[in-house]
């Protein structure tokens, strides 16, 4: 089974005021484990004074990993689209 590394876009949610993008990239990086290598998180700008965070993951090559994964995130609260940016073998 091969590696996937995955480049995502987590804007925060538009109905909810004061999203904190710092606080929803602390969280990402707390679902890092055996499973999700998340690599990178950086909060950047997106417009206006508004925030994305992007992050980069590696994962095994496994059937609902890459839809379990972006479940989890969504679950954060704050979150709201998830893009994926890029996506790639390894």
């Amino acid at each position: 089974m091969g590696m996937v590394a995955m480049t995502y876009k987590i804007n925060p949610d538009a109905d909810v005021e004061d999203v904190n993008a710092d606080a929803i990239a602390a969280s990402v990086q707390a679902l890092s484990d055996d499973i999700y290598n998340i690599q990178s998180v950086e909060v950047k700008p997106l417009a206006f004074g508004l925030k994305f965070v992007q992050i980069h993951v590696v994962m095994n090559d496994g059937e609902g990993l890459a839809d379990a994964l972006e479940a989890k995130i969504s679950e954060i609260s704050g979150v709201g689209e998830i893009e994926v940016l890029s996506m790639g073998l390894l």
